[in-house]
């Protein structure tokens, strides 16, 4: 059987962490949803960026926005990523209402901009939020120090919430602890928590290549312990995250709001294709599958899964002693995870920022060369448009 339709059966929800306009009209992604068992989607600015930057997919809808007059980069960014987002949301519906509004989601990010601005973040995602009119619809916030307060209140106003750029145990701790906030706040308000889903995501790869750029330092000076750290501090994290994801869906405050209907925040796996060529192309997945556990996989991985993975159940509680071990060598080095975490969030901050940079900037070359066409094309004696 298909690997990835395994993971059902091992409580593992597989998503693609990709979106471009032929991946809805052509039919690939309803082909991976009733092929592969696909049940979610990600997307993000990079992603929107090779999409609409570097192909020509949008270039009808593109033309048609000039057309209405439509010329800010930020708007015609968010009408063409819109109609993308509603299309996969739309080809989700029946996965979201098969399992009970737990799975079948589509994420859509806040601006990066407003990473560190707590009441726009917040504004932000309620208007994305109405501009989709979608209930599998998840806003991606990130779990920043200004995040948190957002999430709550996103949360509270009944509103799915992705929570984004997670790289430590403490900082997946304060974004549960956000997350129950806002189901308290939506349950004092007299609504409903059982409509709300909400995923907490772990970005894996990126740890492992912060860990490898530090052990550089190390030479050839303490080989034992640089061999019990390379690339087994993503996965490490991964394992204790989940460990204290059970711990905190077992107190009594969680109990409270399970017995309202709650749904847990479930921890979705990240950046899980390797940045390595020595690594397994399925080494972020067959080592951390676990019950009530997403993985959004890009588009590589998901094949190279399909094709070769395996999908065995529990392997997210596997091999404790070992993470200890990895953990204690990373100390013993002289590394802080807590700092290189801290790090990582600040990065991660910043490359959102740039690729969303990137992205508008690739809509205006697009406007630019649909306008030149546009211009060169059009009869002599006619009015030609010009697009700033």
């Amino acid at each position: 059987m298909n690997p990835l339709v395994q993971l059902e059966s091992c409580g593992q929800s597989p998503w693609l962490d990709d979106l471009h306009r032929d991946l809805v009209r052509k039919g690939d992604l309803a082909t991976a949803i009733g092929e592969d068992g696909l049940k979610g989607l990600t997307s993000n600015p990079s992603i929107f960026e090779k999409g609409i930057g570097e192909t020509d997919e949008y270039k009808d809808d593109l033309a048609a926005l000039l057309d209405e007059g439509v010329l800010d980069d930020m708007r015609v960014y968010e009408a063409l990523a819109a109609e993308d987002i509603k299309g996969a949301a739309d080809l989700f519906r029946p996965v979201y209402d098969k399992h009970d509004r737990n799975d079948g989601f589509v994420s859509w990010e806040v601006s990066p901009y407003l990473a560190n601005e707590t009441d726009k973040t917040i504004e932000e995602a309620k208007r994305l939020w109405g501009i989709i009119g979608r209930d599998n619809l998840m806003i991606k916030i990130p779990g920043t120090h200004a995040g948190l307060p957002a999430i709550r209140d996103v949360i509270g106003a009944g509103i799915n919430v992705n929570v984004t750029l997670l790289f430590g145990i403490q900082a997946y701790a304060a974004v549960a602890d956000a997350y129950m906030g806002g189901l308290e706040k939506l349950v004092r308000d007299g609504g409903d928590p059982s409509t709300i889903a909400s995923v907490a995501s772990f970005f894996l790869s990126r740890i492992d290549v912060a860990v490898d750029e530090r052990l550089k330092d190390f030479g050839d000076t303490a080989p034992g312990l640089v061999d019990k750290v390379t690339d087994k501090v993503g996965i490490a994290s991964a394992k204790l995250a989940y460990a204290r994801y059970k711990e905190i869906y077992a107190t009594p405050r969680w109990q409270a709001l399970a017995s309202k209907g709650a749904r847990p925040q479930r921890l979705l796996w990240a950046s899980t294709g390797t940045k390595k060529t020595s690594l397994p192309d399925t080494y972020y997945i067959d080592s951390i599958i676990g019950r009530e556990t997403v993985n959004t996989m890009p588009p590589a991985t998901l094949k190279a899964f399909r094709d070769h993975g395996t999908a065995t159940p529990d392997t997210i509680e596997q091999g404790m002693s070992e993470v200890a071990d990895t953990m204690g060598a990373l100390q013993t080095l002289g590394l802080s995870i807590d700092e290189i975490t801290a790090d990582l969030v600040k990065e991660g901050v910043v490359k959102f920022h740039d690729a969303f940079d990137k992205l508008l900037g690739g809509v205006a070359k697009k406007r630019r060369e649909l306008a030149t066409h546009n211009d060169q094309s059009a009869p002599s004696g006619a009015t030609k448009s010009i697009v700033a």
